[in-house]
C-alpha cells in the first residue's frame, strides 16, 4: 500500500514538473530548453517564483483530480444492525472525518440548537439529509462519541433510523458520495478498537462468541471473556514470566560488577515452577471450555428401530429425520444443533448397528461407529423388549447386543424406549451402575423425566458456571491451547537449564512471555488478525 502511495506521488510531482518545464521553455528565444538548475539560476527572482506558483498551482490540480486510495479513506461505515424490516436499524461511522459527517448529513430538530457542534455521547433527534442535495432522507436519532471515549477509540457517529429497505440504501448510498469515507470491511470497527487498545484479543474473541451465543452457557462464558477476564489471567501468567526473565537477567548484567543476592536464580526456578502448575492446571480442563464454546457433540446410536429417530425428531420437535418400522432406514449421519439445560448440543443421529450385507448400510454402520468413538457423550438407545431377559433364578437382567458391546462404556448415557410394549421390572441386574431412563417415545411417557435427569447429567459433567463458585474455563479457543503448550515446553527447558547456562535460560523464558503474549496479542500477532476479524459482521 505505501509502495502505491510513493507511485502516486512520483507520478504527481513527475507530471507537474514537466508541465512546469514546458512553460519555462516557452520564455527560452528559439524555444530550445536549458538544463533546469541553469534555467533557475539564470532566471529572474521574479520568473523563479512564477515557475514556482505554476508548479505548486499544477500539483494541487492534479491532486484534487485524484480518486483517494483506501488508505486515505480513513473513515468508514457500515450498517450495524441485521438488514431487512424492523423498528431500528444504526449505521455507524467511525474515523477522522466522522465529524465532518455528522455536520453534513444531521440536521437537528430543535431549530435552538441548529448549526452547534454536536454534544458528545448524546442521543439527539435528527433529520438524516443528502450530503449533496439536502434532501430529507429518513426521521431519526443520532450521538456523537467523541474520540477516544468511544469503542473505536475514533470519532464515532450512530445514525439510528427506521429499518426499511430503502432508508437504509439511501443512506449508505449517501455515505459513499461523501470522498474522505468507504465502506467497512468485515470486523474493521472491531479491529479498529484493537488497535487503539481498547480491546484485546481474548476480549474480540469474546466479542464475536457472544455475537454468535445460541446458549445461556455460551452467553455467559463469551461475556466474561469480552469483559476482560481471560485477560487478566493471561496477562498475570505473562507478567510472572517476565518478572523471573527479570530475576535471571539480573544475574547476566549484574552478577560480575554489583552485589546480586545469592538464592536469585533459585527464586526464580521456584516461581517457574509454580507457573508451570498453573499452565498445566489450566490445559488440564478436559476442553471443557472449547466445547462449551462450539457445542458438545452427542452421537445417539443403538440397534435398527429402537428409536433414535424418533428421539431426535422428539429433542428438535420436528420431523428433522425419517422413521419408518423398516431396519435400516437412517443409513447416513444426521445432526441438529439444539439447546439442551441452557447447553449448546450438537446431536448426531446414526445407522443402525447390526450385522449386514448390504454395502451401502455397512458404510453408514461403519460411519456411526466412528461418530460415536469421537463423540463428546455418548447416548444408546435400546428397545426394553429386545434386551431383558430372565436369567437362572428368574431375576431380569440387561443383554446389550454383542455389535453395541464395544461402544458402551461406563459413561455411556442409556435410553430404554418402548415401556409400553413391556411390563418394567422394578430391578434389573446389570443397571445399578449406569445413567439409563426408560420411556415411550411413541406415547411420550417419561420424557419430561428424561429431559430433566439427562440435562442434569449434562452439567454435572460440563457446565462448570453453573453456581457462583465454579471458575470458568481460561481455554476457549485452540489456539489457546497451542500457545500454553509452547509456553510450558519453554518453561520445561529452562528448568531443565543448568546454572552455568543462565544466558540459554533466559532466552528459554523470552520465549515462554512471547507465546503467553500471543494470546492476547501482547505482541506482533499480525498472522492471527486476519483470520480473526474475517469472521465478524460488516458493522462490528
Amino acid at each position: 500500500m505505501l509502495a502505491l502511495e510513493s507511485l502516486r506521488r512520483f507520478i504527481i510531482s513527475r507530471t507537474a514538473w514537466s508541465i512546469c518545464h514546458r512553460l519555462a521553455c516557452q520564455a527560452v528565444p528559439g524555444g530550445h530548453c536549458i538544463p533546469a538548475k541553469a534555467r533557475l539560476r539564470s532566471a529572474h527572482p521574479v520568473q523563479r517564483y512564477s515557475c514556482s506558483r505554476r508548479w505548486h498551482s499544477v500539483q494541487a490540480k492534479s491532486a484534487s483530480n485524484l480518486v483517494l486510495s483506501d488508505a486515505q479513506r480513513r473513515t468508514i461505515y457500515a450498517l450495524s444492525t441485521p438488514p431487512g424490516k424492523a423498528g431500528v436499524a444504526v449505521v455507524r461511522v467511525s474515523g477522522p472525518d466522522a465529524l465532518d459527517v455528522w455536520k453534513g448529513m444531521v440536521r437537528l430538530s430543535s431549530k435552538a440548537h441548529r448549526g452547534r457542534e454536536p454534544r458528545p455521547w448524546r442521543m439527539e433527534r435528527c433529520k438524516v439529509v443528502h450530503p449533496e442535495s439536502g434532501e430529507t432522507l429518513d426521521d431519526g436519532l443520532t450521538v456523537f462519541f467523541k474520540a477516544p471515549r468511544s469503542f473505536t477509540t475514533e470519532d464515532v457517529v450512530e445514525l439510528h433510523v427506521h429499518s426499511g429497505r430503502a432508508v437504509i440504501s439511501s443512506i449508505l448510498s449517501a455515505l459513499s458520495r461523501i470522498p474522505t469515507c468507504r465502506p467497512a470491511e468485515p470486523g474493521e470497527f472491531t479491529r479498529r478498537a484493537f488497535e487503539g487498545g481498547r480491546l484485546d484479543l481474548t476480549q474480540v474473541e469474546g466479542l464475536k462468541d457472544l455475537v454468535d451465543a445460541e446458549t445461556e452457557t455460551q452467553r455467559r462464558l463469551a461475556l466474561s471473556a469480552a469483559g476482560g477476564v481471560s485477560r487478566a489471567r493471561f496477562e498475570d501468567l505473562r507478567q510472572g514470566i517476565i518478572k523471573c526473565l527479570a530475576m535471571v537477567e539480573a544475574i547476566i548484567d549484574f552478577s560480575e560488577t554489583e552485589d546480586v543476592e545469592d538464592g536469585v536464580f533459585e527464586e526464580a526456578r521456584a516461581r517457574v515452577i509454580q507457573l508451570r502448575s498453573t499452565i498445566q492446571s489450566y490445559l488440564s480442563d478436559s476442553r471443557q471450555g472449547e466445547i462449551l464454546r462450539s457445542g458438545i457433540r452427542l452421537a445417539i446410536f443403538g440397534p435398527p428401530n429402537a428409536g433414535k429417530s424418533s428421539l431426535l425428531n422428539y429433542l428438535a420437535q420436528r420431523e428433522a429425520a425419517i422413521v419408518t418400522s423398516i431396519p435400516g432406514t437412517t443409513r447416513d449421519i444426521l445432526e441438529l444443533s439444539l439447546d439442551i439445560g441452557g447447553l449448546p448440543v450438537i446431536v448426531a443421529d446414526t445407522a443402525g448397528l447390526r450385522d449386514t450385507e448390504d454395502m451401502v448400510e455397512k458404510i453408514g454402520i461403519d460411519r456411526a461407529m466412528n461418530m460415536v468413538q469421537a463423540a463428546d457423550v455418548a447416548l444408546c438407545v435400546l428397545s426394553l423388549p429386545e434386551v431383558i431377559e430372565t436369567a437362572q433364578g428368574g431375576e431380569p437382567c440387561l443383554r446389550i447386543p454383542p455389535t453395541l458391546e464395544p461402544l458402551v462404556t461406563p459413561d455411556t448415557f442409556i435410553l430404554f424406549n418402548k415401556t409400553d410394549l413391556v411390563s418394567i421390572p422394578t430391578e434389573v441386574r446389570g443397571l445399578e451402575a449406569r445413567r439409563s431412563w426408560t420411556v415411550s417415545l411413541t406415547k411420550g411417557e417419561g420424557m419430561k423425566e428424561f429431559m430433566e435427569g439427562f440435562a442434569r447429567a449434562l452439567r454435572e459433567r460440563y457446565d462448570i458456571l453453573q453456581d457462583g463458585h465454579a471458575e470458568q474455563p481460561v481455554i476457549t479457543h485452540a489456539r489457546h491451547r497451542v500457545h500454553l503448550e509452547s509456553a510450558l515446553r519453554f518453561l520445561d527447558a529452562f528448568l531443565d537449564t543448568a546454572t552455568e547456562d543462565v544466558v540459554l535460560g533466559a532466552e528459554e523464558l523470552r520465549y515462554a512471555a512471547r507465546a503467553v503474549g500471543r494470546i492476547s496479542g501482547a505482541i506482533d500477532v499480525e498472522d492471527v488478525l486476519d483470520s480473526l476479524f474475517r469472521d465478524f459482521c460488516i458493522g462490528k
